[in-house]
C-alpha cells in the first residue's frame, strides 16, 4: 500500500514538472515581444525612420557599426565591426565590455532572449 502511494506521488510530481516545462516553453516571449519590452523605448526598426535615443536598427544584421545616420559614440563608430549574429550576441550581452566607451547602457544577460531579439532583427535586415 505504501509503495503504491509513493509510486503515484512520483508520477504526479513528474507530470507536474513536465506540465510546468511545457507551459514555460509556450509562454517564452518572442523576439518581437522582447524587442518591444527591452529595445523599443530607444530604437525603431521601421525602415527609413529617424533614430530615437538609439539608432534605427532596420537592416542592422550585415551593416557596419556606426554607418547609419545617427550620432554614434566615437568608440562605436571607430570599432570597425560589421554586425553579424555573433557580434550582436556579444554586444547585447555587455555593450561596454565589448566596446568600451559606447553609450548603450542596457544589456540582455539571458542568452535565449538575445538569440530571440537577434532573430527578430535579422528578419528586418
Amino acid at each position: 500500500m505504501i509503495r503504491l502511494h509513493v509510486t503515484k506521488t512520483v508520477v504526479v510530481l513528474g507530470l507536474s514538472c513536465m506540465a510546468a516545462s511545457i507551459a514555460s516553453a509556450q509562454t517564452a516571449p518572442t523576439g518581437e515581444q522582447l524587442f518591444k519590452q527591452r529595445c523599443q523605448a530607444c530604437h525603431t526598426i521601421a525602415p527609413g525612420a529617424k533614430g530615437m535615443m538609439g539608432p534605427n536598427l532596420a537592416g542592422i544584421v550585415g551593416a557596419k557599426a556606426g554607418s547609419s545616420a545617427y550620432a554614434y559614440s566615437p568608440a562605436l563608430k571607430g570599432s570597425g565591426i560589421t554586425w553579424d549574429k555573433q557580434k550582436l550576441d556579444q554586444y547585447l550581452a555587455g555593450p561596454s565590455k565589448m566596446i568600451p566607451g559606447v553609450r548603450m547602457p542596457m544589456s540582455v544577460p539571458d542568452a535565449a532572449q538575445r538569440q530571440a531579439i537577434i532573430a527578430f532583427l535579422a528578419a528586418h535586415s
